[in-house]
């Protein structure tokens, strides 16, 4: 039995600013509303000695709604947009606070704020600001995650890591943060922090001393539960399974994501390598076996876990790849939303479709310049149209072993997704649509695929 996937772009937005981090909303029915965190290190004015300015950071949030309403119309609209001090993380809490969905940003002020989503008759109208914690002088606050994951909300918490190697856990009361407590975990900048979600007493933290490690609450931050210092680089991105107990995914500047059992954590499940540096992992909301990764140098990939969670001990395959990004690969999100339409084939109809689409000129001139301005890249056609990503065939991923079937056993999955990259300040909105299809040969998809090498490097591009 053969795999049938595909990858298609929706829509490509400039977000001006160096984008870094994007969240759907996971709060019925707020599935529709995606958030956008931008990153901007400034340069010193000139004149002014690069060693001893002071460095200047800016950032812009963004709120879409998306409307799943045919080729003719670009599918996400803004409904806001707010200049902050520069943003490194942004999650949704995975339940209503008061009824409303709250995001968490951190930022490079070294706070951690809270927004609620408002409504208006007409549907999302905006984000205010509800509560902002600083989490000490002199740092960045760099990653949060909140306890919720498995969508509790009997006791809603915040953990947040920083540029000193700090980590901080803060509670959540009326929509108002308090800090429980705080502790030195890494020696150098602490990238990512994350709860078990199965029990949230327990914590995950990651740090540039190429260290993971555990913390129990229970017991206080005195000794991590365990360090494991099998990583030549530095830790940036750890997602507690919601799906499935005990499982863990990490992902490090060596180009490595690392599959791992919580109640032994000597040495990975599975490594698979990914030819860059994984800065962010993300479960499927449903499938518990399908993993997004955001590659830095090496795009976006959608893996598939299911027999390295059983034992095998062999790297997870890659079901889809999406390559259309010039640039850092940070951001990357599944939407909970369904989309409606059917898969695109290859029928005269679509073709026909795609055709009226350019000629509207509904898609976004992509023009790439590199961060040292050595090339640029433009994705049009001798007609100066762009080209959509899709249009090309290359080889479909083959699963040699059992195929993943979703959940319910659907011969189909579809997913809407959202990925963002730095330099190129570039959002791009995306389907993925896999099938099964019974036969003993793989055969041809419209969706991209490949994975080149790259190597990982600092979050902060340059600073």
């Amino acid at each position: 039995m053969a795999c049938r996937s595909r990858t298609r772009s929706l829509q490509l937005l400039d977000t001006e600013l160096s984008a870094d981090a994007v969240e759907w909303c996971p709060v019925p029915p707020w599935h529709d509303v995606l958030a956008c965190g931008t990153y901007q290190l400034l340069k010193p004015p000139e004149g002014v000695d690069v060693e001893s300015a002071v460095p200047s950071r800016i950032g812009r949030l963004y709120l879409f709604q998306f409307h799943e309403d045919g080729l003719h119309c670009p599918p996400l609209t803004e409904i806001q947009r707010i200049d902050t001090s520069a943003i490194l993380d942004i999650k949704w809490c995975h339940v209503p606070v008061l009824e409303r969905p709250l995001l968490g940003m951190a930022t490079a002020s070294g706070e951690l704020q809270l927004w609620k989503l408002t409504d208006t008759q007409d549907g999302p109208s905006g984000l205010e600001m509800t509560s902002c914690m600083e989490l000490g002088p002199d740092r960045l606050a760099l990653s949060l995650d909140w306890s919720t994951g498995r969508g509790d909300s009997s006791d809603v918490r915040v953990v947040s890591s920083d540029s000193t190697g700090g980590i901080s856990v803060l509670a959540l009361g009326e929509g108002s943060l308090a800090k429980l407590s705080q502790w030195k975990a890494h020696d150098f900048e602490a990238w990512i922090s994350a709860f078990s979600y199965w029990d949230t007493q327990l914590l995950y933290s990651g740090g540039d001393d190429c260290k993971l490690k555990g913390w129990d609450l229970r017991i206080g931050p005195s000794c991590p539960t365990f360090t494991s210092q099998g990583h030549s680089m530095g830790v940036c991105s750890i997602h507690s399974n919601p799906h499935r107990e005990h499982v863990l995914a990490t992902g490090i500047y060596d180009e490595q994501m690392l599959l791992w059992d919580g109640r032994n954590m000597k040495r990975p499940l599975a490594e698979t390598l990914l030819g860059g540096g994984v800065w962010r992992l993300k479960w499927h909301p449903t499938q518990e076996h399908l993993l997004l990764a955001a590659c830095m140098h090496n795009d976006f990939h959608i893996l598939h876990c299911q027999q390295a969670l059983e034992g095998s001990g062999e790297p997870c395959s890659v079901l889809a790849s999406y390559i259309l990004h010039n640039s850092l690969a940070y951001g990357a999100d599944w939407s909970r939303l369904p989309l409606t339409g059917a898969p695109a084939c290859d029928s005269q109809e679509t073709v026909e479709a795609e055709r009226a689409t350019l000629e509207m000129g509904v898609h976004l001139r992509i023009q790439y310049e590199s961060p040292t301005a050595s090339f640029d890249t433009s994705l049009e056609d001798d007609m100066g149209r762009y080209i959509p990503e899709g249009t090309q065939p290359s080889p479909v991923c083959a699963v040699e072993a059992t195929p993943p079937v979703p959940a319910g056993h659907a011969p189909t999955l579809s997913c809407l997704m959202a990925t963002c990259s730095f330099y190129d300040h570039m959002l791009h909105v995306w389907r993925w649509d896999w099938s099964l299809e019974e036969s003993g040969e793989a055969t041809s998809a419209e969706g991209q695929g490949g994975v080149d090498g790259g190597h990982g490097g600092a979050a902060e591009g340059g600073d």
